[in-house]
């Protein structure tokens, strides 16, 4: 019997053969660790969220211990959202400067060296929970576009390395640029939500930050999930209007637009491991159907699919080794 002089094989035959020509490793500087924090919560009382196993709202206080303890294994960055205790129809608390995310920026770059991200948007401080300004049953694209770079400038003025728009509204990443630049925030770095889906994903996000639309949905804004071209369009107009980091969500049913979005542009790119994703393992392993190793596999495709950094719920357990 011959045998091929090729046999993958070879380079399988044990772990330290294996670990050496790993082609793609997950290392704790690709994690972003999205937190939670709620205006006018007791310090000590963090609330679970009944949808995200083992995921809280935290009051200010905690949240920056949390991320200090994670810090000092490892963490690099966190991604803050803010759950105000007043909604109005213009979201106002979202750029006040005594917002809870506005406040929350201050203590975090005053007690850590952690990479301070924001998320801009409206939807978690509006009282009609859309993500945008509504005129007579509509979301009114131009318009928004102001309040969300008053939102970003806010966020800047607190101190954020990173603003993260997270709409979808047309325009907005030029409208943030050139309010960040004309008000002195020429280094503040612009990482956008470039292809962000009309997911199904997305629901327990929405339990854990009381964001679910009154009305409607966000169809109008947010990507349908059947388009790929559409993403490569919204992603270069991000970079065209002056985005640093562009990223896709969610992250595992879209693993596709990850490598395409990386392959077509070559820019700095990160996706979002989203709610659903991380409450969908967690009911499976739960329930017997799936062991943690899924976990980690799931993190490692969205490497492999080309992203940089990876904003997940599962930072956590990827640092205290559990995963």
């Amino acid at each position: 019997m011959e045998f091929p002089v090729t046999r993958m094989r070879r380079l399988r035959k044990n772990q330290n053969i294996r670990t050496i020509l790993t082609e793609n490793k997950l290392n704790p500087e690709d994690f972003i660790y999205p937190l939670f924090i709620k205006e006018g919560l007791e310090d000590g009382k963090k609330e679970h969220i009944d949808t995200m196993p083992e995921q809280f709202r935290y009051s200010l206080n905690d949240a920056v211990e949390e991320a200090s303890r994670l810090e000092e294994i490892g963490l690099s960055s966190v991604l803050l959202f803010g759950m105000p205790i007043i909604k109005d129809e213009k979201g106002s608390m979202a750029y006040s400067k005594d917002g809870i995310v506005q406040q929350a920026v201050r203590k975090f770059k005053a007690e850590t060296d952690l990479i301070v991200i924001t998320d801009v948007c409206m939807c978690q401080y509006t009282s009609h929970g859309h993500c945008g300004i509504i005129d007579d049953d509509e979301i009114v694209n131009d318009l928004t576009l102001n309040y969300l770079s008053k939102i970003a400038l806010s966020h800047a003025e607190a101190g954020a390395d990173i603003v993260a728009p997270s709409d979808m509204m047309d325009g907005r990443v030029g409208a943030i640029r050139k309010t960040l630049d004309l008000n002195g925030y020429y280094d503040t770095i612009i990482m956008s939500y470039s292809a962000k889906y009309a997911s199904s994903f997305y629901a327990p996000f929405r339990d854990a930050v009381c964001s679910s639309p009154c009305s409607g949905d966000r169809k109008t804004y947010q990507m349908s999930p059947a388009n790929s071209n559409e993403a490569i369009r919204e992603t270069k107009m991000d970079i065209e209007e002056g985005a640093d980091i562009v990223m896709v969500k969610p992250a595992m049913p879209c693993l596709d637009i990850i490598k395409i979005v990386k392959d077509e542009f070559k820019m700095p790119t990160a996706a979002y491991q989203v709610s659903g994703e991380y409450s969908m393992l967690k009911a499976g392993i739960a329930a017997g159907y799936l062991t943690t190793d899924s976990i980690y596999e799931s993190l490692l495709s969205i490497k492999r699919a080309g992203a940089d950094l990876i904003i997940t719920h599962f930072t956590p357990e990827f640092l205290e080794g559990l995963i």
